[in-house]
């Protein structure tokens, strides 16, 4: 035999193979999976336990992973989250919420902006499917700053950061995603993410306001008579963003002030998204039944990422590739600093070719050993990553946000306007980072006051 079983030349192989499988275009989730029972088959092989082809430990590998995920008490926050955030969609409360804040927003440079990436972010919040938030704003949003003379490249750009918050706002997916994989407590990164995700929030609308003020003429001020009475406005205000609003609050509230599981406040969540649409008055069939299919759809993607990925990682780790990586970290001598550097770069890079995803289901856990070696907090090391990954949705050639805004808007926009609109946010996103660096606090003050005992 050329090589031997365990050796780590054959896990960089796989890792290179599926690298590029994922480039040409192979949905991620069945790539890991075939990559790994592929590999598996062959770490695994003893001819004297072989009776038949299917006397293999990878297919009893791939059977308690898969039991193991679908058990998984964290993972039940998922769907109804999901559920929660398609239902507040397809309601029409985000277009309410959007129009209430752009009017108590109309003295502010770039107003529209402003109730975008405030919408943004309370969407985000609601959902945390970039997907959706930068579709719908891009459907909603984008139009109406185009008509009020709006730059279209400064536009796309308030729209595609905005729309990314979600990955990093709580209830974040990726947070729950990233609980499991990491073994933290979700509870913890949530409180862990709220300063960082208002931060990111505020720096966007800094910028949105400061550049307007400097330069009018890329988000002119609205007519004084498209603005209504203060009356009008507080009641418009009264009726679409408190509601929203207090939904948000009692989810994270409760989860935050350890009242309820993740799993538990979704559920509340889900049922809290299905009054507002009665009181809305536009639950219908179809936009339930809607909501219902992309919750499935969606959650079954994420639980088949998890099944494939851990499959890929055990395989991968008894090849050893996790040893490599590791070997090579520890003998570079980095103080803990430069390790965060390092593996920030890195997670940086590869978020030009790849989405949020692959990135943390597949390279974050070459790292997560490495954090206790230079005592870094594994809070803090999460809330840099979360605040990386908003890049992989900002980065081109795969900055899929401005894809999502093509998509719905294919006429009026080209693309490298879209990408250059991007630049900016995308700059800001790092210098949230290196804040955050500088005070770590921002991520880590509000989890141990909360969680002290």
């Amino acid at each position: 035999m050329l090589f031997s079983l365990t050796n780590p030349e054959i896990a960089i192989f796989m890792m290179g193979l599926f690298l590029f499988a994922v480039l040409l275009g192979f949905p991620i989730a069945f790539t890991l999976l075939a990559m790994g029972i592929g590999f598996g088959y062959f770490a695994y092989y003893d001819p004297a336990q072989m009776e038949h082809i299917f006397d293999n430990r990878i297919f009893s590998l791939l059977v308690s992973n898969t039991y193991t995920i679908m058990d998984n008490n964290v993972l039940t926050a998922v769907p109804l989250f999901l559920f929660m955030g398609y239902l507040v969609e397809r309601a029409g409360i985000v277009s309410r919420l959007f129009f209430a804040i752009r009017l108590a927003s109309h003295k502010l440079p770039a107003s529209m902006a402003v109730a975008a990436l405030v919408t943004c972010a309370l969407f985000s919040t609601a959902t945390g499917i970039i997907g959706a938030v930068v579709t719908l704003m891009g459907l909603l949003a984008w139009p109406a700053m185009i008509k009020a003379g709006y730059d279209k490249k400064f536009a796309s750009g308030v729209i595609c950061s905005g729309g990314c918050l979600g990955i990093l706002i709580p209830p974040s997916i990726m947070l729950i995603v990233y609980a499991v994989i990491a073994q933290l407590s979700p509870l913890r990164l949530f409180a862990a993410a709220i300063f960082p995700g208002l931060m990111l929030a505020g720096l966007y609308i800094i910028y949105a306001v400061t550049r307007a003020y400097l330069n009018p003429s890329i988000a002119p001020k609205p007519r004084a008579e498209d603005i209504p009475p203060r009356a009008e406005i507080l009641k418009e205000v009264a009726v679409s963003f408190l509601p929203l609003f207090s939904l948000i609050i009692l989810v994270l509230g409760t989860i935050l002030a350890g009242l309820a599981t993740p799993a538990e406040a979704a559920a509340v969540g889900a049922f809290g998204s299905l009054v507002l649409s009665i009181f809305y008055k536009t639950l219908k069939w179809k936009n339930f039944k809607e909501s219902v299919f992309l919750t499935a759809k969606t959650s079954a993607m994420i639980m088949w990422l998890f099944v494939g990925s851990w499959t890929f990682a055990s395989v991968f780790s008894y090849l050893g590739g996790h040893e490599v990586f590791e070997h090579f970290f520890k003998s570079m001598n980095l103080q803990p600093w430069q390790f965060l550097v390092l593996t920030q770069i890195i997670i940086f890079l590869l978020g030009w070719p790849l989405e949020w995803t692959e990135i943390l289901i597949i390279f974050v856990p070459i790292f997560l050993p490495l954090v206790d070696f230079f005592g870094v907090n594994p809070y803090f090391f999460a809330m840099l990553i979360a605040l990386n990954l908003q890049t992989s949705f900002l980065t081109p050639p795969m900055a899929m946000s401005a894809y999502y805004l093509k998509g719905v808007q294919s006429k009026n926009v080209e693309l490298m306007d879209i990408f250059r609109g991007i630049m900016p946010f995308l700059l800001i996103v790092i210098f949230a980072m290196f804040l955050m660096y500088l005070f770590p606090g921002i991520a880590l003050w509000l989890p141990e006051t909360l969680f002290a005992n």
